[in-house]
C-alpha cells in the first residue's frame, strides 16, 4: 500500500510517499519531493493520506532542519538500477557539512571520469531528497552544479550544513 504526507519545512512543503505491508506494518520512504522538483513525486489515485505513518521521518527532518541532527536514521525503500544503486549509496557516505565532486562520486563507484555525466544523472534520480544528500556534490572547480529541486534550495541546504 502507498501513503503519502505533506511536511512543512524552510525548503516548502515536501511530499513524503511510502510503502507499508499493511495496516500495522512499518512504512518505507520512497520519496521525498519538494515543490517544482524535476522528476519530483505527484499524488496518484489510490494512495491514502497517513501522516501518522511519518511522524518519525518527521521528526528527524525537524531535526535536521533546526540543526540537530547530521544523519537519518530511516528505512527506505531500494530502487533505481544497480548504477544507481552504487551512486546513492556514496551519497550516503559523504558527512554532513561536507561536499565532494561528481568526479569524486565517478572514482568511487569504479567508473571512469568520462563517466561523470552519468553518475550525474544518477544523481539527478535520487528520489530522497534532503535525506540522501545529493545536495554535498558540487562541481570540480567549487561551484554549485544541478539539484532537482533548485540551486537556491542546494545553497540553502549547504549553508544549513555550514559546507558553503
Amino acid at each position: 500500500m502507498t501513503v503519502y504526507a505533506y511536511v512543512d519545512g524552510p525548503l516548502g512543503p515536501m511530499l513524503l510517499v511510502g510503502r507499508s505491508a499493511g495496516e500495522a506494518g512499518p512504512v518505507e520512504l520512497v520519496s521525498l519531493s519538494l515543490p517544482e522538483q524535476k522528476g519530483g513525486a505527484a499524488v496518484e489515485d489510490g494512495w491514502r493520506h497517513a501522516p501518522e505513518a511519518f511522524e518519525e521521518v518527521t521528526r528527524q527532518l525537524a531535526e535536521y532542519f533546526a540543526g540537530r541532527r547530521e544523519h537519518f536514521d530511516i528505512p527506505f525503500a531500494v530502487g533505481g538500477t544497480e548504477f544507481q544503486r552504487r551512486v546513492w549509496r556514496a551519497l550516503e557516505e559523504i558527512p554532513y557539512g561536507s561536499t565532494v565532486s561528481y568526479g569524486e562520486i565517478a572514482r568511487q563507484v569504479g567508473t571512469s571520469g568520462a563517466a561523470v555525466r552519468a553518475v550525474g544523472t544518477a544523481i539527478g534520480r535520487n528520489p530522497l531528497l534532503v535525506v540522501r544528500p545529493c545536495h554535498r556534490v558540487i562541481g570540480a572547480d567549487g561551484s554549485l552544479r544541478g539539484y532537482a529541486a533548485g540551486l537556491e534550495r542546494k545553497e540553502r541546504l549547504l549553508g544549513l550544513e555550514r559546507a558553503v
